[in-house]
Parts: C-alpha cells; structure tokens; sequence
C-alpha cells in the first residue's frame, strides 16, 4: 500500500481495491485515493474517498454486483471499529477527457446508498455537476493506487465550472426538510463552498470553518462551532435540536455564497 496512506485505513483499502478490481479489471485504468485521507487528516467520521476510472461503462450486472460487494467492506460512520464509511465514484475516461461541463458519473456508492442498494435499487449513470469538485480536489491532493498520478491523468477543471458547481451544489439545500438528519455535514459543507467561492480553492471542512467563524454574523457562530466540534470529535452533535439557527445559517450562508458567485459572474473573473 502507498506510503502516503495512513497505516489505520490500509487494511480496509486493500480490501476496497481487491473488490474493485475483481469486478473492474478488464476496464480499470485508475483507482485514485483523496479527500480527508490525504488533506487535513482522518477525523472520527471520515470516509474514504475513491474515484474509479474505467476505460468503458460496465453493464448492469456488474455494477450491482460491486456495489453489493463494496457494502461488505463499509460501514455507517462511527458504527463500526474496524472499518469506515467507504465512498466510491466510478466515471469513464472518456467521459471527463477531454473535460467537459456537466460531467457524467458512471456509478456511486456511499453509506446513504445502503437501504436503496440492499434493495436490488442501483443508480444509473447521470451527469453530475458536483465532479467538477470533485476532481478539482483529486488534482490537488491525492495518491494514485492504480494508474498514474491524477494531476497527469485528468484535465485541469476551469474555474467557470468550478463555479458552476459550486452553485449547483446550492440547489440542494432548500428548506429544512433538505438537510433533516444531515445536518452537520450541510453545515460543514456550505461553510467549504463559501471558501471555494472566495477563494477558488478547496480545503478540508475544519479548515474552512475556522475561515468562515471570522466572517459570519455572531449569531451563527454556535451552529458552525458546534458541527466544527463534532467532525473532530470533541462534541457531541446535537443540531437536530437547533432547527431555527441551523435554518438561519443555511439561508445566510447560501446567500453570501450567491452573492461571490455573482460577482465572479458579472466580472467574469474566479479567484486562484
């Protein structure tokens, strides 16, 4: 395994590539590592963040068999000592090179998946705007356990598209109901929107909340502070229980992030 994989998860990865390419391999070009992994260090409810590329879309069949086989190897985060919560996003080659907005995912797995995955429920391929992120952090800082490095591998994503997606990703959250039981991965999550919309870059969600603790209003302070705690593991998440302030830091921050979007609009300009 990479040394640059932390000794903790290599086990579980192992397994994660040996399932990926028993049902891949025929197509497998390249099996990138990044997100927390690799940037800001695991947390207590970090995944491990994989993006699978193949050289063409795998038929039905396959696809249901290793997502079925990739939920063997995962867990709910924090539910199990051993292993973590697996997030798998498969693309095809030549569907993101040359890039091109809105990118196409071939596949998906994750935790929230498990229910629809366990009943015989698969995604199909769907273009899917939050790619353009994605690999914008797979090119900043990942490790490459199959294929080559992902800076040399992918194209660059233009900071038009960059934006593009983060004000796609804004589309999600829209009234309570949307983030109800998510709550603190929303907040986290605006909060690193909000920083890549002023600055261009991307960076793990405590890094960005400490940016954003000295930009927002004090009264959203707790509910930032308070999901800031409980990723690290020094709190224990009680949002479910602060509907109206997490509501309120919803709507702030969306609107601030519009508000930079906007003007990278009008000026035609992205910071880098």
């Amino acid at each position: 395994m990479n040394n640059r994989v932390p000794t903790e998860i290599s086990a579980q990865l192992s397994q994660a590539l040996g399932v990926i390419e028993r049902h891949l391999a025929p197509t497998l070009l390249a099996v990138h590592v990044y997100g927390s992994v690799l940037d800001g260090g695991l947390k207590p409810y970090s995944d491990i963040d994989l993006l699978v590329t193949v050289a063409a879309r795998p038929a039905e069949a396959v696809r249901q068999a290793l997502l079925l086989d990739l939920l063997k190897i995962s867990a709910p985060p924090g539910q199990d000592a051993a292993l973590r919560a697996l997030e798998v996003t498969v693309v095809g080659h030549g569907d993101i090179v040359p890039w091109r907005y809105p990118p196409r995912r071939e596949l998906q797995f994750g935790e929230w998946l498990r229910h629809d995955i366990l009943a015989g429920v698969c995604e199909p391929a769907a273009s899917d705007a939050d790619l353009a992120i994605l690999l914008t952090k797979a090119r900043q800082h990942s490790t490459a356990l199959v294929g080559p490095p992902a800076e040399d591998f992918f194209d660059p994503v233009p900071e038009r598209d960059l934006a593009m997606a983060l004000a796609d990703a804004l589309k999600l959250w829209n009234s309570p109901p949307d983030w109800a039981g998510d709550e603190r991965n929303v907040v986290l999550t605006l909060a690193r929107i909000w920083y890549s919309a002023a600055t261009g870059k991307i960076v793990p969600k405590d890094t960005a909340a400490d940016w954003a603790l000295a930009r927002l209003p004090a009264e959203h302070h707790a509910v930032l502070l308070e999901a800031r705690q409980a990723y690290l593991g020094h709190a224990e998440d009680r949002l479910a229980l602060r509907a109206g302030q997490v509501a309120g830091y919803v709507l702030f921050v969306k609107a601030e992030i519009a508000k930079l979007l906007n003007e990278h609009k009008a000026d035609r300009s992205f910071p880098c």
